[in-house]
C-alpha cells in the first residue's frame, strides 16, 4: 500500500490562531507585571539601561545574523 502526502498533521495556523496567541501571550506578560511588581521594575530598569548598552544589543543582533544568515551553504 502505497502512501500519499494528502493528509497533513500540522496544518498551517490560521490568521484567526495567531492573533489569539499573540493577544494571550502579551496578556500572559501584563498578568505577570500586575502579579509581581518586582518584575517590573526589573523590565523598567532593563529598559532604562537599553539605552546606554545599545552597542551590546546592536552587537547580539549582527552576531544572530553571521550565525544564521551569512553561514548558509550558496547554491
Amino acid at each position: 500500500m502505497r502512501r500519499t502526502n494528502e493528509f497533513r498533521v500540522n496544518p498551517p495556523p490560521s490568521r484567526w490562531g495567531r492573533t489569539v496567541a499573540w493577544v494571550g501571550a502579551i496578556g500572559a506578560l501584563v498578568l505577570i507585571a500586575v502579579l509581581f511588581p518586582r518584575v517590573l521594575a526589573f523590565a523598567e530598569l532593563a529598559a532604562r539601561e537599553l539605552r546606554v548598552f545599545w552597542w551590546l544589543i546592536l552587537l547580539l543582533a549582527l552576531g544572530v545574523w553571521l550565525a544564521f544568515f551569512a553561514s548558509k551553504r550558496r547554491s
